[in-house]
């Protein structure tokens, strides 16, 4: 019997990736099971590499809550301590790849890679990108080199660390970008070929152990703070997108004080790419002076990495000292 150098394991939640026509809707729905996604890359069967295959989910990206992400990452772990895989391939819908798989590294504590992958034209369409995207994530996870990289992303043959990739067009099959430092590797004739270095893992973070509501507010023009206050009471942390590197109105800060007296909250920057300030502007709605009346600054994180964080770390019970030390220890 031939033994495969490298296994990889395979978890299908859904997505573009594994959809097809509905003849009620004529719309495209999740509907492939992962062997059926699997059969479609006729190279991954002479490429040397075991596979090991489940099916997880079949839900639209933008269906997956904390609660499947929670299950996977545990399905996940128990696969890496059985000791018989060399990484983890994920396909999803890419609605929410960027959230996955940042959550899915705060929960990874193993040295082998676990790879997001999805497709943004679905399969009915010409020149789908499920097939290669499926194909170059498998290759990522069994490459030695990028162990200890943590959660990656891998589309149109660019791996992009978890930490650091978004998704950056609607449509195009190039949407995912890591604005801040490019990919930190790509695949070039069925190997990895390292760009950077490998990415530097933060702390990590424990599964859930209680409940957590965390809100995202996103500062617009002319915003008078009506929205805001419903946020009072109804989460247990909140994080403000707010302009540039964490400017809000004038009108907000009052409230924001209030809030942050109360319950953790992060500042983060609505653009998505670059630091939030901490001691350049001194006016009222400046970073300086939210920072100076308790928010907690998000540092490099997107608004949306920063509300999983935030969530991550309430679901296990911290408190506001501990969630202010664990931003400040993550920021770059």
């Amino acid at each position: 019997m031939t033994v495969s150098a490298r296994n990889v394991a395979v978890f299908s939640l859904g997505g573009t990736i594994a959809m097809t026509t509905d003849p009620t809707t004529g719309g495209v729905v999740p509907a492939f099971s992962a062997h059926e996604l699997l059969a479609a890359v006729p190279a991954l069967a002479t490429s040397g590499i075991g596979l090991k295959v489940q099916d997880f989910r079949r839900l639209p990206g933008a269906s997956l809550t904390f609660e499947d992400l929670t299950a996977l990452s545990a399905a996940i772990t128990a696969e890496l301590e059985a000791g018989d895989v060399d990484g983890v391939v994920i396909t999803q819908g890419t609605d929410t790849i960027e959230e996955t798989a940042f959550l899915l590294d705060l929960y990874h504590g193993h040295e082998q890679p676990v790879v997001v992958t999805g497709a943004m034209r679905n399969p009915t369409l010409p020149g789908a990108d499920g097939p290669a995207n499926l194909h170059a994530a498998v290759l990522a996870a069994a490459d030695p080199g990028l162990g200890g990289a943590g959660c990656l992303v891998v589309l149109g043959d660019e791996i992009h660390s978890a930490r650091t990739v978004r998704k950056s067009h609607t449509t195009s099959p190039a949407a995912f970008t890591s604005p801040a430092c490019g990919p930190i590797a790509w695949i070039a004739e069925n190997r990895v070929r390292m760009v950077g270095g490998l990415p530097h893992r933060r702390s990590l973070v424990g599964a859930p152990t209680c409940e957590a509501r965390v809100g995202l507010y996103t500062v617009t023009l002319g915003d008078d703070g009506t929205l805001l206050d419903i946020w009072d009471g109804n989460c247990d942390g909140l994080v403000v997108a707010a302009f540039g590197v964490g400017h809000v109105p004038e009108r907000l800060v009052e409230a924001l004080t209030k809030l942050a007296s109360r319950i953790p909250v992060v500042l983060a920057s609505r653009i998505g790419n670059g630091p939030v300030l901490s001691d350049t502007y001194g006016f009222p709605g400046s970073e300086k002076d939210l920072l100076g009346r308790g928010l907690i600054s998000a540092g490099e994180f997107g608004p949306y990495q920063a509300r999983l964080l935030l969530h991550a770390l309430l679901a296990q019970g911290a408190d506001g000292t501990v969630v202010r030390e664990t931003f400040a220890a993550s920021a770059r």
